[in-house]
Formats: C-alpha cells, structure tokens, sequence
C-alpha cells in the first residue's frame, strides 16, 4: 500500500476551481437565494492550480428563462469541470445533463450520465412531461444510476482526489437555501483552535487530505473538513474506490461537535 499526501492549498484550489465552473446562470436561479461560494481566493490563472490542470476551451452557456415549481434542463454543463483535470475524463459516448427546480422555498438539483443518443433538448424534456415535485427526479431515458459510472481516469492518487471532490459538487449542483450541505463543509488539515471541541470518537493525528493506493486496485480518499453552520462540527470524509470504477462506497463520519461557551 503507498500513500499520498496534497497539500491542503491544493485540494481548495481544486475546489473552487471546480464551483467557478459550475457556477448557475443568473437566469437559474432566484436572486434571493443566491449565496456566495465559499470565501476562497480564486486562482488568477490555471497554472495556479499546482500543476494538477492543462489548458483546454471553456465552455459557453447560454441563458434560460427559469421554471417556477416545476423541473427544467440546466444550460450549465455538469462536465465543465473535467475540461481542464488531467486525470479524469468522460467515458466515450456519454454526456453528464442536470435538471434544477424552484421555488419560493429554495431549489434542488439533480446530474444524470446519459448515451450521447439520449442527450439532446428533445430527448431530455421528454422527462418532463410528467409533472413532478421536488422531491420526484426527472430521469431522462438511458441515465445510468449515479453520473460518476460515466468518469474515467488514469487511476492516479490525483485523479481520486479530483473524482471525490467532484463527486460532491456535482452531487450539491442547484441546491439553495438550507438544502445545501457541502457547500457548509470547509476543509482543513488540522483541528480549529479557536474552538473547544466535544470528542465523539478518538481525535485522529493526521487530518491532511491523502489518498491510499492498494496493491489489487482499490484507493481510498481520505478529507476532513469543519462544517461552519452551527453548532460547528468537525467531520472525516472517506471514499473507497473498487478497481475498476470512480464511484465510490463513501463515508461522512462525525468526530466533534463544538462545545457551547
């Protein structure tokens, strides 16, 4: 087994790479409901990014007028983010779509894999035709059960690191208002001091972002992060990746809560 440390200014580079680049149109989304991606420096040029990304073509997106409590196909390309990742890419003939809902309440996203076949305007609005909640998805024709079963990579410990961030992101793609949870995850490498914090499990020693590489093919992401909406809380972020895909069995494990004053 060999393990690999990143540095922690790497991993939120990565990330807000990633939220810049999914970020919604201002005509998907209620302006009363926008709220900021988390407070980050964002890079002033990809080269920033470590060395983790290459150059590549941005994609443009196009406005939509927003559907009030109804689901609707998103301009935003779920995939934007994999333009510019070494490491990570698409399987051939797929393409990564979303759908958003709102409403005055707050709005959900969903991202689906679909065939290439099946991801035109036509196709996925057909979707649509039933009326659905919030609560009842949109799934177009041909989605395979969970948009990471279409990302493949080189298998490198960058690449899990990369497919464990984004999984995430994309898994919070459209959520406003207090559906959103991710987005409330700040990650760190060591234990806030500031706080005093009441222990649920064994303080762990090392909170740097790692991956593990085993011998038969599996890895392992290892993340933690403070969850800043209070009560503040601390958590550990585990995702085990199986040989031959980038969906992974993961684990969100709360290790602190912070101990009123």
């Amino acid at each position: 087994m060999s393990i690999q440390k990143f540095p922690l200014a790497t991993i939120l580079k990565i990330r807000r790479y990633m939220q810049t680049t999914l970020v919604l149109p201002d005509a998907e989304r209620q302006a009363k409901l926008v709220e900021a991606l988390d407070d980050l420096p964002e890079p002033e040029s990809i080269d920033d990014l470590s060395g983790l990304f290459s150059s590549g073509t941005p994609i443009v997106t196009t406005l939509s007028p927003v559907l009030h409590e109804q689901w609707f196909i998103s301009t935003v390309n779920p995939a934007a983010p994999l333009i510019k990742m070494p490491g990570l890419w698409l399987k051939p003939g797929l393409r990564l779509v979303s759908y958003l809902y709102r409403s005055e309440a707050g709005g959900v996203g969903v991202v689906w894999a679909v065939p290439e076949d099946f991801s035109t305007t036509a196709q996925l609005e057909k979707a649509l035709q039933e009326k659905g909640n919030m609560a009842r998805l949109p799934r177009p024709e041909g989605a395979l059960d969970h948009p990471m079963e279409a990302i493949e990579g080189d298998r490198s410990p960058a690449s899990f690191v990369l497919a464990s961030i984004l999984r995430r992101e994309l898994q919070e793609l459209g959520t406003l208002g207090d559906r959103r949870n991710w987005a409330h995850h700040h990650l760190i490498e060591g234990i806030p001091a500031k706080y005093t914090w009441q222990w649920r499990t064994e303080q762990p020693k090392d909170l740097s972002p790692k991956v593990r590489l085993y011998p038969d093919g599996h890895a392992a992401v290892e993340l933690f992060s403070c969850r800043v909406s209070a009560p503040k809380t601390l958590y550990r972020h585990l995702d085990r990746y199986p040989p031959n895909s980038y969906k992974p069995e993961s684990v969100d494990k709360l290790l602190a809560v912070e101990q009123a004053s």
